[in-house]
């Protein structure tokens, strides 16, 4: 029987992206997202691919798709996203909010809604998708990086928790991707700061980088547990230190 792979946010950048490489894998994916007509062209254009309208702030969402699954072998929480860049002190607390519920409560839901599926399965994967946002803090960065470090900090108790049980927990880290949309959604629809951010930088990672490292971990044998990968571009040393060509 093929392995079926639930993956979030899959309307756009990582997400899609990871639905694309997890078919041509041989999964059988479920694309979870808002966005119900770039859900429906993603599985029109992919053999393999259903397209499940999907909320990870709203329980009775998460419970829904849970609901439609006969299995679920892999979990990728890749719903997440950033907003503003405003100092602590001047934060928004809608935008530290809204952050927390999709990035750190939309993982717990879909987890708590999918793991005694993948502990069914005999041999799943849990991935959780933070950012080195999640491992170093950074000025402007305070409700990201909080979410981030929230979210790492779950799958590492997860690891301990699940621990016996036939899963395995994937904590997958990227540094600097230019993925749709992510930087505008942060710059709240500012397309010039939003370029800026990458202005210079020599190849910084694409979705499908980031989309190909998933698939390799989920893809090793049962026994093999990639406990954290961190990737970055070349280009970046840090989070701090970032090569730009002038």
């Amino acid at each position: 029987m093929r392995k079926t792979a639930v993956v979030t946010g899959a309307s756009s950048g990582i997400g899609e992206a990871t639905a694309r490489r997890l078919a041509a894998e041989g999964y059988d994916v479920v694309a979870g997202a808002r966005r119900r007509d770039r859900l429906d062209k993603l599985a029109a254009e992919v053999p393999g691919i259903r397209a499940v309208p999907l909320d990870v702030t709203s329980q009775e969402s998460v419970d829904a798709l849970a609901a439609s699954l006969e299995r679920c072998d892999v979990l990728v929480n890749n719903a997440g996203g950033a907003l503003g860049l405003e100092p602590v002190a001047e934060g928004r607390l809608a935008d530290w909010q809204q952050m927390y519920d999709v990035n750190v409560l939309g993982s717990l839901r879909m987890t708590q809604a999918l793991t005694p599926k993948l502990i069914d399965s005999g041999d799943g994967v849990l991935v959780m998708l933070t950012s080195t946002a999640g491992l170093v803090s950074y000025e402007g960065g305070g409700g990201y990086c909080a979410a981030k470090h929230a979210q790492s900090s779950m799958a590492e108790t997860l690891r301990l928790e699940l621990v016996g049980q036939p899963v395995r927990v994937v904590e997958i880290a990227p540094g600097m991707v230019r993925s749709e949309g992510f930087a505008v959604t942060r710059f709240r629809g500012d397309q010039e700061a939003a370029d800026r951010v990458y202005e210079g930088v020599p190849d910084p990672l694409s979705s499908d980088d980031v989309a190909d490292a998933i698939a390799w971990c989920v893809t090793r044998p049962a026994h093999v547990n990639i406990d954290r990968l961190v990737i970055r571009p070349r280009a970046q040393a840090a989070q701090h230190k970032v090569h730009r060509v002038r």
